[in-house]
C-alpha cells in the first residue's frame, strides 16, 4: 500500500512540473508567433534602434523604451542593493530578537504591498519631494528608480538572510580565532561565503524591477523618447505595453506584443548570465 501511494505521489508531482513547463512553453509560443512577424515588418533594426514610437506614422522605434528600462533597474540596484544586503547581514548577524521579531513581520509586509499602493505612495509622496527637493517636475527616472528600489528590498533582503544563515559557524568562528572582530568576521568571512545566495537574490529583485508596470507608470512620467536626464521623464518596456494595448490594432498591437518578445528575452539573458556565474563559482 505505501509504494502505491508513492507512486501517486510522483505521478503528481511529475504532472505539476509537467503543467509549470507547458505554461512557460506556451508563453513562449504565444509572445514569438504574435512578435516575431511584426518585428519582420518593421524591421529588427527600425525595431530595436529606432529613436522614435510613432504610431500614428507606423514608426515603432523601442529604443527610448529599452533604454528606459536599463536605466530604471540600474537606478533601483544602485538603491536597493546595498540596503537589502546590509539589512539582511543585520538581521541574520546583529540584530536582537526582540527587534527581529518586529522588522521581520515589517519586511514580509513589504512583499506584500500591491504594486499600485506602492504607485500611490510615489505619486503622493515621492513625486512633490523630488519636485520641491531635488529639482523637475517629480515624474521622473529618478523617482522610479527610487520607488523600484524599494520594492525589490523584500525579494532581496528575504533570500540573502537565508543564504547568510546557511553559512556554517567555522566561517564565523574561524574568523575570530584569527582575532577579528565580530563586524569583521561577518563581513570578510560569513558574507563571502554567503554570495551565490546573495547573488540570487539580486537576480530575483533585478527581474522584479525590470518587469513591474503599475508603480513605474505612476511615477516615471510615460514620455516616449530618448532619456535626456534623470530628472526628466521616460518610458519603459512594461510601461509601453500597458499604456498603449488597450487601443492598438493591427501592427501597432503587433508591435506591442514584439516588446514583450524583447522584454521576455532580456529576462532570459539576466537569468542566463545568473546561471554561468554560478558554474564558474562551482
Amino acid at each position: 500500500m505505501k509504494k502505491y501511494k508513492e507512486s501517486i505521489m510522483k505521478v503528481i508531482f511529475f504532472l505539476a512540473a509537467c503543467v509549470s513547463i507547458l505554461a512557460v512553453l506556451l508563453i513562449c509560443v504565444f509572445l514569438f508567433a504574435n512578435g516575431v512577424p511584426a518585428i519582420g515588418k518593421i524591421g529588427l533594426s527600425h525595431f530595436l534602434l529606432g529613436r522614435v514610437w510613432r504610431p500614428s506614422n507606423d514608426i515603432y522605434g523601442i529604443l527610448p523604451m529599452i533604454l528606459g528600462s536599463l536605466y530604471v533597474t540600474t537606478g533601483a540596484i544602485l538603491f536597493g542593493v546595498p540596503v537589502g544586503v546590509l539589512t539582511a547581514a543585520f538581521l541574520a548577524k546583529f540584530c536582537p530578537k526582540g527587534l527581529y521579531r518586529l522588522l521581520k513581520p515589517a519586511v514580509e509586509i513589504l512583499a506584500g504591498i500591491p504594486s499600485v499602493v506602492y504607485g500611490f505612495f510615489g505619486l503622493v509622496v515621492l513625486v512633490p519631494f523630488v519636485r520641491e527637493h531635488i529639482g523637475g517636475n517629480g515624474s521622473s527616472m529618478l523617482t522610479a528608480s527610487f520607488l523600484l528600489g524599494i520594492m525589490i528590498l523584500p525579494t532581496i533582503i528575504g533570500v540573502s538572510e537565508a543564504a547568510i544563515r546557511a553559512v556554517p559557524d567555522s566561517y564565523y568562528e574561524g574568523g575570530l580565532a584569527l582575532g577579528a572582530s565580530h563586524e569583521r568576521s561577518v563581513f570578510f568571512a560569513t558574507l563571502p561565503a554567503a554570495k551565490s545566495g546573495i547573488l540570487a537574490g539580486v537576480v530575483l529583485g533585478i527581474g522584479r524591477a525590470v518587469g513591474e508596470t503599475m508603480a513605474v507608470v505612476m511615477v516615471a512620467g510615460n514620455q516616449a523618447r530618448m532619456p535626456a536626464g534623470i530628472l526628466r521623464g521616460i518610458r519603459t518596456l512594461t510601461s509601453n505595453i500597458v499604456i498603449e494595448m488597450g487601443y492598438a490594432a493591427d501592427l501597432h498591437r503587433e508591435a506591442l506584443i514584439a516588446t514583450g518578445v524583447v522584454l521576455f528575452v532580456f529576462i532570459l539573458l539576466i537569468n542566463l548570465a545568473f546561471s554561468l556565474l554560478k558554474r564558474r563559482e562551482a
